[in-house]
Order: C-alpha cells, then sequence, then structure tokens
C-alpha cells in the first residue's frame, strides 16, 4: 500500500482495531485483521467534546467531525454536506399502532435521498486523505446514487457496481452523475464479490464498503448524535432499524454509547430492534433460533436495499439487539406494502421499501409485545419512496377517472 501518506490527519481517529481478538493497526486502508480475519473498526480520543461546540458547527454532519475519522478542515472541501435531517413527530402512525411517543428520522431529505449520503461522504474524506484517486462500491442502489453524487460533487472519478435487475429509477440516478457504472448479472452477494477481486487490483480505488469500510461505516453514527441531539439532548427508550448489512444498526448503537461515555447524554437504558425482510431475513433467523451465527440466504424480497444475504455485521447485531434488550425481526413484502401506505397515510412520508420493512416491524413488534408502547420511540426512515416505485404501483392507484364536468363527478359519487 506504498500510495498512503504518513502521517494521515484523520481527526480524532488513532488507530484500527479488530472487532475478535482486538489486536492494533496503524490508521490506514485495511478492513480484516492479519491474525483471526475478523473486521476491524476505528478507535479515537476524543478529548473534550461539548453540546456547545457540537451546536456551532455547521448544519450538517460536519458539526460531528470531533467524533469522525475525518481531516479537522473536513467541511471546507467539497462534499455533498449531508445530514441534520428532520426528526418527525409521528403522533397520527404512533395512534394507529397503539403507541404514546413515536418519531420518524427522516434520512430521505439527504442530497441523493437516502442515509447512504452520510457513509460515503465520511469514506470519501478518508480516502482522500490516504491517497486514493477512484471512489467505488458495489451497492443494492442508494450506495451507487452516494457514489456516483460525491465523486461528481468533489471532483473525482466514480466507479460503481450494481446487480442487473435493480429498481430503474436507482439505475437512471446512478448513470445520471457520469461515472463508470457497472451492472452486473447477479444478486449483491455476487457484485461484491466481484468489487472485493477488482479491489485487490486497483490500488487507488477506495471501494468504500471495501477497502476503507472502517471509515465508510462510522458515517451511520452521525444518524444516532442527530437523533439525541433533535431530541434535546437524550436517548430514545426504543428505535427500530432496517438491517441490510447490519452496520447501520450497530453504528447507531455505537454513537449511543459514545455521547454516554462523554457525557453528552445520559446514561440510561434503550432498547435496538433490527427490521429485515422476510425474503432476506438471515439475521431474523438466527435471533429467533438463539444462534450467534448468521447463515447465509439467497435474497428474494422486493426490498431490494435490504437484500444482502451474507451481512456482513450480522452477528454483530444480533449481540447490540440482545445486549439491549431488543430483538430482530422480520416481515413479509405484502406487510412491507402495507408499511409504505401506512406511513404515508398517517405522517405524510414516502419512504422506500426498507422503510416499509421498518414500519410493518414496528407494527409486528407492537402487537407481539415485544416493543413497549409506553415508551419513546424512534424509528429510520433510510430512503425516499421514489427510488422504489415498482412496490407501490398495483396499489397506489387514482381513485377514480372521470370526463372533465360536474356532472361525471357526481354521478361518480365523489367527494
Amino acid at each position: 500500500m506504498g500510495h498512503t501518506p504518513a502521517p494521515v490527519d484523520l481527526g480524532p481517529a488513532t488507530a484500527l482495531i479488530c472487532r475478535e481478538c482486538g489486536e492494533s493497526y496503524d490508521l490506514g486502508p485495511r478492513y480484516a485483521c492479519e491474525q483471526c480475519f475478523g473486521p476491524l473498526e476505528i478507535s479515537y480520543d476524543f478529548g473534550a467534546v461539548t453540546r456547545s461546540d457540537i451546536e456551532a458547527g455547521p448544519g450538517n454532519i460536519w458539526r460531528y467531525r470531533g467524533l469522525l475519522p475525518v481531516p479537522s478542515q473536513v467541511a471546507e472541501t467539497p462534499n455533498t454536506e449531508p445530514g441534520l435531517t428532520r426528526l418527525v413527530r409521528a403522533d397520527d402512525l404512533a395512534e394507529s399502532l397503539g403507541l404514546q411517543k413515536l418519531w420518524v428520522k427522516d434520512d430521505s431529505g439527504n442530497p441523493t435521498h437516502s442515509f447512504k449520503d452520510r457513509v460515503v461522504a465520511v469514506a470519501l474524506a478518508a480516502a482522500r486523505e490516504l491517497g486514493f484517486k477512484v471512489l467505488a462500491c458495489p451497492s443494492t442502489g442508494n450506495l451507487a446514487n452516494a457514489v456516483a453524487a460525491a465523486a461528481a460533487r468533489a471532483g473525482i472519478r466514480s466507479a460503481v457496481f450494481v446487480p442487473a435487475d435493480l429498481e430503474a429509477q436507482k439505475i437512471i440516478m446512478t448513470a445520471v452523475y457520469g461515472g463508470l457504472f457497472v451492472t452486473v448479472d447477479g444478486n449483491y452477494d455476487d457484485v461484491n464479490r466481484l468489487a472485493s477481486e477488482i479491489a485487490g487490483e486497483r490500488e487507488d480505488w477506495a471501494f468504500v464498503n471495501v477497502n476503507v469500510r472502517p471509515y465508510y461505516a462510522e458515517g451511520s453514527k452521525t444518524l444516532g448524535y442527530e437523533i439525541a441531539e433533535q431530541l434535546g439532548w437524550r436517548l430514545p427508550e426504543q428505535i427500530v432499524v432496517p438491517v441490510a448489512s447490519g452496520s447501520q444498526l450497530t453504528k447507531i448503537d455505537k454513537a449511543f454509547r459514545e455521547l454516554i461515555a462523554l457525557g453528552l447524554v445520559e446514561d440510561r437504558p434503550y432498547k435496538v430492534f433490527g427490521a429485515q425482510a422476510a425474503g432476506c431475513g438471515p439475521v431474523a433467523a438466527a435471533f429467533k433460533a438463539g444462534h450467534d451465527v448468521v447463515r447465509p440466504v439467497r435474497p428474494d424480497t422486493i426490498a431490494k436495499s435490504l437484500a444482502i444475504g451474507n451481512p456482513a455485521d450480522g452477528p454483530y447485531v444480533l449481540d447490540v439487539a440482545r445486549r439491549t434488550g431488543g430483538a430482530v425481526e422480520d416481515v413479509t413484502d405484502a406487510e412491507v406494502v402495507e408499511g409504505i401506505q401506512l406511513l404515508a397515510r398517517t405522517e405524510g412520508i414516502f419512504s422506500e421499501t426498507a422503510g416499509g420493512v421498518v414500519v410493518a416491524t414496528l407494527r409486528k413488534l407492537v402487537s407481539a409485545g415485544r416493543l413497549d408502547p409506553a415508551a419513546e420511540t424512534v424509528i429510520i426512515n433510510s430512503g425516499d419512496g421514489l427510488k422504489t416505485l415498482d412496490a407501490v404501483a398495483p396499489v397506489a392507484r387514482p381513485s377514480a377517472n372521470i370526463a372533465p364536468s360536474l356532472e361525471a363527478f357526481r354521478k361518480a359519487g365523489l367527494g
């Protein structure tokens, strides 16, 4: 890895630590432990961080730059400036489900309309500091959009690989940015395997979720930071998070634990719940069976953004759910569509299929008595419904078609 400059400015990040054996490595483009092949994550020396420091920062994720593995001047480099998306008080949805206090963290407001803008912004900042010249990824769609856009904004090349059967909206939205864009005959796990092989040959390509994955994954922490800040510097009692690779859920939990350790929020119990589609629910299956190992599956679901059959962080999702007293549940495709409709009808938020998975899982957890209806709850809407129109096209139809006359309106019995 001779292209890596030294020393590097990655803010408070100090080292890479193996999540399995604890082996430590210098900061660089590593993602697997050389001793046990376990995944690496970032270790920090945060120093003093105050609420006022954060609140005085920019209105995006860089207000938390002192908690991320990014250069100290990251906000001054052209980037998509994601984050600080709205936290919506969802009283009508809560009432329909029998909950007392419910919030939707609506990440559809990010630049490419999903939470992936967060992780890509952090990955890009770290990758440039580490000397990479091309931003790349394998993707189920949202990440492809975010990488292509972020590279275009930063003025560097992008290389994106996706399954050929991806939703048309996500294919178009990736292609429009003009980078290298390759569709692959296979599912996401096939695409990811190919990307790992290419990463071994292209040393100046930063595959955000492969060779710079430890930095990329930290971007999801900003969801947890924002939720706490937007709640008035407190943690929710319960949170429901969609699970694809599982990284988003584990990093939100990491964010909560960091905020507690830094004294920025009160140390109080919280429960973390994971949401999967039944057509790709290996983590939910392992949780229900009481297993520690997640058995890979072949995805078959309309929730393509969650269709990762061999989730890298699956075992760690199980750890978080069990440690916090939460659970991991799955729902059918029909329930996913109902979840999308329910959120749209009650709160005016049109979610993509992953959001439908979360809402349907929330309803299932409440009905089963697994989730406390009296506890303050947050759910994650990770993307915009305009990206997955096919999922709801059969049920989202006009009420009527009439001639342009008042008589026709009356005869149709409308209004």
